[in-house]
């Protein structure tokens, strides 16, 4: 069906449902004589009558009859297919998929859940928690958040939280027993709790930054975890020296009770943080809208 054929049929159902050409122009928002040329050059297309117009009365032919009894549902049906579709965009309700990091996960989205679900009752947050960069489009979330270095040039994004630091840490009995590194190079030398991103085989590399340069450092240890959560366990317990962001939830909490010491710290300065990003959209649905104003806003 052509799109002035459906617009035709649904100036026809209205003419039908009001009996009047006049109370169904003011309906569609046209002026009758627009209304009775819409109809007459509608019946020229399809080669019948559907109405008997006289100066003082209407009616319905048999084949108008039958085409209104057969159209007017799937008119009705295609209408509120149309107003479900503007209700989900307009209203805040619906469910809006998430994907980010433990870490992430642990200082931007934990401490708000309740708020959140206070002020969205009706929105239902999914949360998928992966360290590892993944095509958000592709695996059917609706936002992401990730480390600015790591966003693709083609989303949107806006700074959540923070900027980060990342340190390395071991704790004072290991410390003791095998010296403290004065500078990275001096972690060749040391026991290193390595980290693999999730979906990688590829081991992570410690930055540093000295001199106005940034720089890597590949470490050896005994032990490789995919969780910096886990390396800093570990390292509590003596097993080695870890790296990880610093943060309140996890690295913070170790260090104020005397199970892991911060080393090389002038080597490790801040750096832009966490962004929550999303696809590009000719329109954002509110739910999705109404999750990245919220954490922004409870993140500043």
């Amino acid at each position: 069906m052509r799109g002035s054929e459906f617009s035709d049929m649904r100036a026809f159902v209205a003419i039908v449902e009001e009996g009047n050409f006049s109370r169904a122009a003011a309906r569609l928002r046209i002026s009758p004589s627009t209304l009775s040329q819409t109809i007459r050059q509608f019946e020229e297309r399809i080669g019948a009558q559907l109405l008997i117009r006289t100066t003082r009365s209407m009616s319905v032919t048999e084949a108008g009859q039958r085409l209104f009894d057969r159209f007017r549902p799937a008119l009705l049906e295609m209408e509120a297919a149309l107003g479900e579709v503007r209700k989900l965009q307009g209203a805040v309700s619906g469910t809006v998929r998430m994907v980010l990091p433990r870490l992430a996960l642990a200082s931007l989205i934990e401490p708000h859940m309740g708020a959140f679900a206070q002020a969205y009752p009706d929105i239902h947050l999914e949360l998928g928690i992966n360290d590892a960069v993944i095509d958000i489009v592709g695996d059917g979330f609706d936002i992401g958040i990730t480390l600015g270095e790591l966003l693709e040039k083609d989303m949107i994004a806006v700074k959540m939280g923070p900027d980060l630091r990342q340190l390395a840490v071991a704790s004072p009995d290991y410390l003791a027993r095998c010296g403290t590194p004065q500078s990275p190079a001096d972690l060749l030398t040391h026991n290193c709790i390595n980290w693999r991103k999730p979906g990688s085989n590829k081991i992570y590399n410690w930055e540093f930054f000295d001199d106005g340069r940034w720089f890597n450092v590949a470490v050896n240890g005994t032990l490789t975890v995919s969780h910096r959560d886990t390396a800093l366990q570990a390292a509590a317990q003596g097993a080695g020296i870890a790296f990880a962001y610093w943060s309140s939830q996890w690295m913070q909490p170790l260090i104020d009770a005397g199970k892991l010491v911060p080393l090389l710290e002038d080597y490790s300065p801040d750096f832009p943080g966490w962004y929550l990003y999303y696809a590009r959209q000719h329109q954002t649905p509110a739910a999705v809208r109404a999750v990245i104003d919220f954490f922004r806003a409870a993140n500043k």
